[in-house]
């Protein structure tokens, strides 16, 4: 399989700078796997979509304010993009990315604001990585980040971080409105599209829900360099299964219920466990599966998901489960019908 086989042109005016209005008021194309239909819909039909017989499973991490704009001494501008840290017990250690990096060095300290600092500790054996200090009064890293962080946007969003109102929307859209666990650098994008309210509708129809944490990396966005995708590897990410949502998939796929997955992340934390476990368990592990045509799912049945980047491994796993083709054309209809694609864009139901 070719990386040349996933590709697709999109007219740039249709990647979404901004969210929408409201988050349920996005576009969905619904896609019916059975009857190789496609139908137009909005995000506030879901409920309508999904019956009562179904465990709807959502990734409930949260996004860091990760990317970081210091000074060097001599007033050169740096950006430090916090990725994870190496050694759990040290949350001041950090491994990132530093752009632009010539300009770097070991034990140079840049300047972020009076209260924090980022020491420059050493290169990684990971190309372009490095591995850093942050320098600041207190314990408690996440509160410095939140002051002095900005939230982490894909680079097809244009941002200047001067203008304050969207920094401000940034902080509150590109996160759900479920989000708990503090980790990624960026957001599981399927779930923007929930508001509390129709988690509320769903659940008082009957939908069972239950929540894993994926913390997302630059893995699921890091691009497929090899025309072979077969010899493309995905980064390590780091996910948690509850023993509530454990015993919850497994009751429901006893009982035949249709799981739905919301978000490719959500998919391949479900999909790694039972290829680790041979079912669902409790567990805190790593996930570096690779999901591509042909594929056979064991645990997820459908997914709602965002639109995805051309040669991108999501679209690859999209692909998996509705068929290459199918996916292809769903996404020329939606370029068609002037759908907003990618991270702050409009979604799809895969049923």
């Amino acid at each position: 399989m070719l990386l040349s086989d996933f590709d697709y042109e999109l007219p740039e005016d249709l990647i979404a700078q901004t969210p929408a209005d409201k988050r349920e008021n996005s576009k969905m194309l619904v896609l019916d796997r059975e009857n190789h239909t496609i139908s137009h819909k909005h995000f506030y039909d879901i409920v309508d979509l999904i019956d009562e017989n179904t465990l709807l499973v959502l990734n409930n991490t949260k996004v860091l304010p990760a990317r970081l704009y210091g000074y060097k001494d001599t007033g050169a501008k740096i950006e430090i993009f916090l990725l994870k840290t190496p050694d759990a017990s040290k949350k001041h250690i950090w491994e990132v990315l530093i752009k632009p990096s010539k300009r770097v060095k070991e034990d140079m300290v840049i300047k972020v604001s009076d209260e924090l600092s980022v020491k420059v500790l050493k290169k990684t054996e990971e190309d372009g990585k490095w591995v850093v200090e942050l320098l600041f009064e207190g314990d408690d890293v996440l509160e410095v980040l939140h002051r002095n962080g900005n939230i982490p946007l894909p680079p097809y969003i244009e941002r200047k971080m001067t203008d304050e109102e969207l920094k401000k929307l940034d902080f509150e859209r590109y996160q759900t409105v479920y989000a708990k666990d503090e980790g990624s650098v960026a957001a599981p994008t399927a779930g923007l599209h929930f508001t509390e309210d129709i988690l509320k509708r769903l659940s008082e129809k009957g939908v069972e829900i239950a929540y894993v944490t994926l913390n997302v990396g630059l893995g699921t966005f890091r691009p497929v360099k090899c025309e072979n995708i077969l010899e493309h590897k995905m980064d390590s990410e780091t996910f948690e299964i509850s023993e509530e949502t454990a015993q919850k998939i497994n009751k429901a796929k006893k009982d035949g219920r249709k799981i739905v997955a919301v978000g490719t992340t959500t998919v391949r934390t479900l999909e790694t466990a039972y290829k680790q476990f041979g079912e669902i368990k409790a567990c805190q592990s790593h996930s570096e599966l690779f999901i591509y045509p042909p594929y056979e799912f064991k645990v997820i049945d459908r997914l709602i998901t965002n639109f995805h980047l051309p040669k991108s491994t999501l679209l690859m796993l999209v692909s998996a489960l509705a068929g290459k083709d199918f996916i292809f054309k769903a996404y020329q209809e939606a370029i068609e019908n002037r759908y907003r694609f990618y991270s702050y864009g409009d979604c799809m139901f895969i049923m």
